[in-house]
């Protein structure tokens, strides 16, 4: 049977280790001044060397080379039966199948026999947020007293999850992702081995599917060259289900155009070709991320090719960074979101679709959101407001106005906290057939902008005057009250409801 790569090239010695050098110098100084501790937790993502630090470290305490600077040796018996996995003084135990009171009852019952091969009994406990209450109540006592010749690792992906009274009887060590540059270099060194051929924007690619993750990065290379042919960049986006970088352009392209039906069939291309949704999420929040990190000046940090990158700053300039965060945010939603299941597409649709929700204030050159316009003094406030060029409105705006608390008191009881929304409401217009609603901050618009309460909106306005209605929320300085002398149905009352203030009253 053939040996996968991430087993095959295991870092077998300290200076192979990448990525983690905060943690192997540290390591390396306590062995080499016999200082070494009784108890680790070695805390990071998956795939960052965690168990690998720890085999070394039990070879390292159980070499048998003289000067403890060249430990491990890897020539010496011991370090040769680690290597083999017939080393019996080092036991790992998978807290995941084994988590109960009992398992660390029976741990606690061994581990008081002395080493059969080495100096040391290391137990590495992998995934120790896993053990339940009663099990870390039982590791405590002999966390906090082993006999002298056990050292205990444990090694966590969910560091959050582990009691601080085991957390104060270990030496910490917090393990990072490992840098693009770093896994390219290893896998580069892999396929050089292995009499491999590989594009360097294949490995770059997969470097980035790893998230960090030096294991996953040598596992996505197997499966590729598990093919038997040149691992090219059309190659690893076919097989790993990954989106090209033309797919995220296009789509940020429909946003900056508002133009949804090109978003979603673009999309559903992409999907239609083997790409997984949520990579494609990934992708497009990794991309907006690019125009971020530009935005702040930050270019060098921006790893993409040279083509995409002179896009990626025709892009940074045409949307606002606010709008780039915004975006950041609704599609890195998509890339978590589990209601998409039954519709692998949804997420992603449903993210386009609330991207597409204010297409006019995504981009740099739009006008200004009301909430930075001043209206002019009182002579121009009655000025009549511009009328709708586009589409005759389907609504009278002061009609609407006027039944707007009874519109708000027929809410049934159990949308209370829409009732409180509505309330705040600083102005209302109708554009065409959609209903405008001002209010005060983007705070506001998060919360009433979900679709059952949308939906209950549309009822209440369907009810009162029979017509459909979409909903759009924005933010404005309007006062939003017409005062008793002013006509509800006169051009001053409108102007108030976009915004003006009265200011003087001849």
């Amino acid at each position: 049977m053939t040996q996968a790569l991430y087993r095959k090239y295991r870092p077998k010695g300290w200076d192979t280790v990448i990525g983690q050098d905060h943690v192997v110098q540290t390591l390396i100084n306590s062995i080499k001044a016999d200082r070494v501790g009784h108890a680790y937790l070695f805390a990071g993502p998956r795939g960052t060397g965690k168990t690998t630090v720890a085999r070394l470290l039990a070879k390292a305490v159980n070499c048998l080379n003289e000067d403890p600077a060249l430990r491990p040796d890897n020539t010496c018996e011991n370090c040769k039966a680690v290597n083999e996995n017939r080393f019996m003084d080092m036991i790992e135990v998978d807290a995941a199948s084994n988590n109960g009171v009992d398992d660390i009852r029976d741990l606690r019952e061994k581990i008081n026999f002395s080493p059969s091969q080495g100096k040391y009994k290391v137990y590495v406990i992998d995934e120790v947020h896993m053990l339940s209450g009663g099990a870390f109540n039982a590791l405590l006592k002999t966390l906090e007293e082993p006999p002298p010749h056990a050292i205990f690792v444990l090694a966590t992906t969910e560091i959050h999850k582990i009691p601080a009274t085991v957390l104060s009887r270990c030496q910490r060590h917090e393990f990072r992702r490992v840098p693009v540059d770093e896994i390219v270099a290893n896998l580069k060194y892999i396929i050089a081995a292995e009499n491999l051929s590989a594009d360097d924007e294949a490995l770059t690619l997969i470097a980035r599917q790893s998230a960090g993750g030096m294991r996953d990065a040598q596992s996505l290379l197997d499966q590729l060259s598990s093919t038997g042919t040149k691992i090219t960049l059309a190659l690893a986006q076919n097989v790993l289900g990954t989106a090209t970088s033309k797919t995220v352009l296009d789509i940020i392209s429909s946003v900056l155009d508002h133009q949804p039906a090109r978003g979603l069939e673009t999309i559903h291309r992409a999907l239609d070709s083997g790409a997984d949704p949520r990579s494609l999420a990934r992708q497009i929040v990794e991309y907006l991320r690019g125009l971020m990190l530009i935005q702040m000046g930050n270019v060098d940090q921006v790893e993409a090719t040279r083509e995409v990158k002179v896009q990626m700053e025709a892009h940074a300039k045409s949307f606002n960074t606010s709008e780039v965060l915004r975006m950041m945010k609704i599609f890195n939603n998509a890339a978590t979101d589990l209601r998409g299941g039954w519709q692998p597409s949804l997420s992603l649709e449903l993210a386009l679709a609330e991207v597409m929700e204010s297409p006019e204030e995504s981009r740099v050159s739009a006008a200004p959101r009301p909430t930075q316009v001043r209206s002019a003094p009182a002579p121009q406030v009655e000025s009549a407001p511009q009328a709708s060029t586009s589409e005759k409105a389907i609504l009278n705006v002061n009609e609407v106005t006027k039944s707007w608390k009874a519109l708000i008191s027929a809410l049934p009881k159990t949308h209370g906290n829409l009732n409180g929304l509505l309330n705040s409401v600083k102005m209302v217009d109708v554009e065409g057939k959609t209903l405008v609603l001002g209010l005060a901050s983007d705070v506001l618009i998060e919360k009433i902008n979900k679709p059952d309460q949308i939906e209950m909106i549309q009822k209440l306005i369907k009810d009162r005057f029979g017509v459909d209605v979409s909903i759009r929320c924005i933010v404005t300085n309007a006062k939003g009250k017409i005062p008793s002398n002013v006509p509800q149905d006169g051009m001053v009352a409108a102007a108030i409801q976009h915004g003006g203030e009265v200011v003087d009253v001849d």
